[in-house]
């Protein structure tokens, strides 16, 4: 999908850098959680049960956050028809200006809003109702780079490598922008992220194609 047409991989390209970027400012204020990165979280509720320890329930907040918010993309979605990419990414920005209004208020409303504008995000790219593109989660990107460097090694098709170092490049660009803008700006930075995911949502109904 995304090899066929340049813009939708720029667009997914800069929806990982987003998701750096509020994954950077979720784990620099949950003090070590992601809003993201839900392997990361699992890891964390596993150590935190065996442990007895309140991490158990941070991170367990945060999963049912993350899959609420990838039902509400998916139901935003469905219901916008053609427009689904700028419908979900309107719902995404407008979860990380919840974020950015509560941050100042209630540090954890803003983390649940957080967690699941990253959920509703990965419902941007549905492809006929199927997430078939990871934008807040790189290991896939990765697996799929290691096995097209092995292809290339054998002489095969490896011609996808572009997409999956593009994809974990942005991720790594946006946590590492995240990353600065929390020590400038605290949780301010997170009026950078909804800005940044409403100029998305605008590129996203003008320039990219409808899905099918």
């Amino acid at each position: 999908m995304l090899r066929s047409d340049a813009r939708l991989l720029n667009l997914a390209i800069a929806l990982s850098a987003l998701a750096g970027f509020v994954d950077a400012l979720g784990f620099l204020t949950a003090g070590g959680f992601f809003v993201s990165f839900m392997s990361g979280n699992s890891t964390r509720l596993a150590v935190g049960i065996s442990e007895g320890s309140s991490a158990a329930l941070t991170a367990a907040g945060l999963i049912a956050g993350f899959v609420t918010g990838v039902v509400l993309g998916g139901l935003v979605g469905h219901r916008a028809g053609p427009h689904r990419r700028p419908a979900v990414l309107g719902l995404v920005t407008a979860l990380l200006l919840v974020a950015a209004l509560a941050a100042p208020i209630s540090p954890t409303f803003a983390l649940a809003a957080m967690v699941m504008a990253m959920g509703a995000e990965n419902a941007a790219l549905a492809d006929n109702g199927e997430v078939k593109v990871g934008l807040t989660y790189m290991t896939g990107a990765l697996v799929r780079l290691g096995q097209a460097l092995a292809n290339r090694l054998t002489g095969k098709d490896a011609s996808h490598w572009r997409v999956d170092l593009g994809l974990w490049s942005g991720l790594m660009t946006g946590a590492i922008a995240g990353a600065f803008a929390y020590a400038r700006l605290g949780s301010s930075a997170l009026w950078v992220a909804a800005a940044l995911a409403m100029v998305l949502t605008v590129l996203a109904a003008r320039f990219v194609p409808a899905p099918r």
